[in-house]
This record gives C-alpha cells, structure tokens and sequence, in this order.
C-alpha cells in the first residue's frame, strides 16, 4: 500500500506538470458596427507565451439569454480544454467566445443589430490581429450551444468560404411548423429583437425570417460548397429542439452533404453540453489537420 507521503507526492507532481490554458474574461472591443462595446472571453492554450507559433481558432458560441462567461462558468470549459489537449486528443487551440446578447447572431430585421455583419467583417478579424490566429479558413472553426448552435450554422452556411469545421449543439433549428406554432409571448420573449414583435401565424415567415432560416439557406444553397465544411450536428433524444436538428439532418442527406450526426442520451443541458465538449474539440482539431 502506498503511503500517505508518496500518495500527496504524487498529486504535486501531477498538479506541478499539468498543462493550464491561459484565461481572459471579458475583455472589451468597440465594434463600429453595432456602434457599442462587446465583450468577450479567450482561452489561450498553456504554450502560448512560451511559443513563437500562431495558432488555430474555434469560435465557441454561446446560448440565449447567457454571455461571454456561459461556457467557462458552466460548461468548464477551459478545464476541458485543457485535458483534451494535454491527452493528444485535440492541438493547442485558441477559443474565443463573445457576446451576442439575445441576437440569435443575425443582422436584426430593422438594421438597428447587424450582429452576423459585426462578427465576420469586424469580429473575427480583431481577433487575428490582436492574437497570433493561423487567419486561414483551413485553422478555423465555429461551434455553439442552443442560440448559439443556431448561430454557428447560420455563420458556416452563409460564409462556407470562412470555416473549415461548424459543430452546433442542441441548435435551435425552427422548422416552418415549430415557428408557426409557437405562442405569441413565446415569440416576443425569443425573437421580437431579431425579426419582430407581435407577428402571429404566416405573418412571422417573413422574408428576412427565411433569409435566416438554416433550413432554407441549406435547402437553397450550393451543396458543393457547404460540402468544403465539415460538419457535426449532435442533439439529445429528450431536446425539445431534436425536431429541427433532425430534419437539417434528414436535409443534408437528401442534398448529400457530408456531415456527421449523433443523437445522444440526454436533454437542453450544461451536462449534456460538457460531455459534448471534448468531441467538439477532437473533431475541429482533426478539421485543423493538414
């Protein structure tokens, strides 16, 4: 039996060697764009300071009605980060997370929140300006929870030239039924900033709806060129929002574009979202792989 001693000299080492990622919270960027502050969060692998190299990014996503902060303070993570990569089962990355608020991450139907607009033309390149980003479609990637799931699809159909690998999580995919059937405090609460209050029925299927529709711009777009993204969906069996992840599935079949799609145990979760994490990150790392 091991004694005390060699047990707790063992856990030094252990905490000694541990390779820990560099965390910045809510840094600040004033984006002309939205013509207001937006804060953001980045986690920088353990060798960044002790290394010359650039690196690849992931774009992490967040939910509705959660901030920069959502995917450390309950997702961890930064501590899943920094297993995966210290297993060998995902390079050192960096992974910046910013706040989008409750803008589904679409330019809003009034032109007063042009948030996709702020995120590809201002966002993504302060970024490679401020952090040593390998700043080629081939080192990036973008992934998202919920809103977030949603935004990352939204970002990967519309802009396939930008992203190597587009992974959403539970994304809130709205089939034409679900937006129909939703009820009208529902739809002012989730969706009034983004395409408008107090539309019922068809009156909510507006064309700026559709152009942000991630069931109609993969039912309209190039399938060649959603092709040059890889993609991996993953939604639980008990999701309220399965529905429409299974039918951007059983689309992307039918257009054949390659993707991968897992249906795990599980519900609309941070628990479901951790074990989530570490295939997100071995799947985008395996996209950065030349």
């Amino acid at each position: 039996m091991k004694s005390a001693f060699t047990i707790l000299l063992s856990f030094l080492t252990i905490g000694l060697f541990a390779q820990h990622g560099i965390l910045k919270e809510s840094l600040t960027m004033k984006s002309t764009t939205l013509g207001k502050d937006v804060q953001y969060s980045v986690y920088l692998p353990f060798d960044y300071t002790t290394s010359n190299r650039s690196y690849p990014v992931l774009y992490l996503l967040h939910g509705f009605s959660d901030d920069e902060t959502g995917w450390v303070q309950f997702g961890q993570s930064n501590y899943i980060a920094d297993e995966t990569i210290a297993n060998g089962d995902a390079p050192p990355m960096i992974i910046v997370t910013p706040d989008a608020g409750i803008s589904w991450y679409v330019n809003s139907y009034d032109g007063g929140e042009r948030w996709e607009d702020f995120f590809i033309n201002e966002f993504i390149p302060t970024i490679e300006k401020g952090f040593r980003v390998r700043s080629k479609k081939e080192f990036r990637a973008i992934a998202g929870l919920s809103m977030g799931g949603h935004g990352s699809l939204i970002m990967a159909t519309k802009h396939p030239e930008m992203f190597t690998a587009c992974v959403p999580l539970s994304a809130a995919v709205w089939t034409e039924d679900s937006a129909l059937e939703l009820k009208e405090q529902s739809w002012d609460h989730y969706f009034a900033q983004s395409y408008g209050r107090g539309l019922k029925g068809t009156d909510r299927l507006t064309e700026h709806y559709r152009q942000n529709s991630v069931l109609e711009i993969v039912e309209n777009a190039n399938a060649e060129d959603l092709g040059k993204v890889r993609f991996y969906i993953d939604c639980g069996d008990d999701d309220f929002l399965i529905k429409g992840n299974m039918a951007l599935h059983t689309l992307m079949i039918d257009k054949k574009i390659p993707h991968e799609f897992r249906v795990r145990d599980g519900g609309h979760t941070w628990d479901y979202w951790r074990t989530a994490l570490p295939e997100v990150l071995k799947f985008v790392g395996e996209s950065f792989q030349r």
